[in-house]
């Protein structure tokens, strides 16, 4: 019976576990804050749960050009950051029940590798309650994850200056929002405490929200932020946030100093990959102190393996899952098949949303790939009027000598679910053709995307 060790219980290390239970292995799972880790405690499944929250709020607001009369909605920030966290605890026990089921040994509590045995490895652990001790593994998986980035200049104090991990401890709403950081993190939050009713100040240093991702779809969701009342200051660099007496306030590149209520730092993340015995054995780290893997998740020590964040691959719980699973399948012979990144959809939970897959725009406006493109807004959509959810566009990416789906960005209130069948053409290779010769409910979001395929076929 091979024998497993896993350091890190997110998405990349339960997933793997329940694999590696499945194929018989003895499996180990050592996490520190629970099963699922930072992403479904303290990140992905709380923060989707507070924008839940806040595109209910919006709703409400919106339903009066639908003729209905709602009374003005109030967020109640207590119940809805108890709502948060019971969520997430939930999940989190949801997660520890499979694991135990599945026969994974769960521990609670930290490890770092030791020296190798023979062809074994040595992970010496330590449990909250007990002694340290020492388990022997055939193949040992890294699934520590990544830790939100603070710099010297913003001292975080988890009442006034906040990561987004301290965000669900507030009893009420700020007053003014100071969000330092426009990318994906930054823009859902921004986007949700404005939605709720706070004053929010957006400082991006680029020249437009979510610099990275598909430039028109940034400037449409852009666009609806300033309608809706967001400060944003583009081009603008946040030097140092300081406490005051009865705030904060952020110095710009500038000279100019935003006052606020709190200030919220998203300013990117750091892998947790100190104190794993990493140079003790010969594991390599790059400069930013990412483990760098190969396409089956390997590092370059035999035996050792790593997933998700601390990788560097792309910070998503659904790639982290698929990298662990497919280090298992790899370790313990399975055939497997690495990830195309290319096909990974991804979504920014704003609101509206903004989700894409496959190639870019910038692809296509460098030359790098040959395809063409057609956008539709979503104010031709008649399902989108109805729900005055009108916001936004479907774009199509087809390879031009082929017709095959390239790929597609789409913004809208439920994108990330609009994105699916995209998706599903873009790893399938199915052409323009085949997705526009499938039927589609009418009225629906959805019609937006056939409708795009019609256009590409009649190029």
């Amino acid at each position: 019976m091979a024998r497993v060790a896993i350091i890190g219980g997110g998405p990349a290390g339960y997933e793997a576990a329940l694999v590696a239970a499945q194929l018989n292995a003895e499996v180990t799972l050592i996490e520190a804050t629970g099963a699922g880790g930072a992403c479904v405690l303290t990140d992905c499944v709380p923060s989707k749960s507070f924008i839940a929250a806040s595109n209910a709020v919006t709703e409400a607001k919106e339903s009066v050009d639908l003729g209905v009369e709602v009374d003005a909605p109030r967020v109640k920030p207590k119940a809805v950051n108890a709502r948060v966290k019971q969520l997430a605890g939930q999940q989190s026990g949801d997660i520890a029940g499979k694991l135990t089921t599945a026969g994974v040994t769960l521990v609670d509590g930290t490890a770092t590798l030791a020296d190798c045995e023979g062809r074994t490895h040595a992970v010496r652990v330590s449990p909250r309650d007990g002694e340290d001790y020492t388990i022997h593994a055939d193949i040992v998986l890294l699934a520590t994850g990544a830790t939100p980035r603070v710099l010297p200049t913003t001292p975080v104090d988890g009442e006034r200056v906040l990561t987004c991990r301290q965000l669900y401890d507030l009893d009420e709403l700020p007053e003014h929002l100071i969000v330092v950081g426009s990318g994906v993190t930054g823009a859902e939050f921004a986007s949700a405490y404005l939605s709720m009713g706070s004053r929010v100040t957006l400082i991006s240093s680029r020249d437009r929200v979510m610099p990275h991702e598909d430039r028109d779809a940034a400037e449409a969701v852009e666009s609806v932020f300033r309608g809706r009342g967001m400060d944003i200051r583009s081009h603008a660099r946040a030097n140092a946030v300081r406490r005051t007496d009865d705030g904060v306030e952020v110095e710009l590149g500038d000279g100019t100093v935003v006052p606020g209520s709190h200030a919220l730092i998203t300013v990117g993340s750091v892998p947790n990959s100190e104190g794993l015995g990493l140079a003790e054995l010969g594991v390599d780290t790059d400069d930013r102190g990412y483990i760098p893997v190969d396409k089956v998740s390997r590092t370059n020590v035999p035996g050792i393996y790593a997933a998700g964040d601390v990788t560097g691959v792309h910070a998503l719980a659904s790639v982290a899952a698929m990298q662990g699973r497919i280090a298992v399948w790899h370790a313990l012979g399975e055939a497997v098949r690495p990830i195309k990144l290319r096909n990974v959809a991804s979504n920014v939970f704003s609101d509206p949303e903004l989700a894409t897959v496959g190639v870019t725009q910038g692809d296509v406006d460098s030359g790098k790939v040959d395809c063409r493109v057609v956008k539709l807004p979503l104010a031709s959509n008649p399902r989108a009027k109805m729900l005055n959810r009108s916001a936004g566009f479907v774009k199509i990416f087809a390879w031009r000598t082929s017709g095959v789906v390239a790929g597609g960005v789409i913004v809208a209130s439920r994108a990330g679910e609009l994105i699916q069948p995209v998706a599903i053409a873009v790893e399938h290779r199915l052409t323009v053709e085949q997705l526009a010769r499938t039927l589609t409910i009418y009225p629906s979001l959805s019609g937006s995307v056939a409708e795009a395929a019609r256009q590409l076929m009649e190029y």
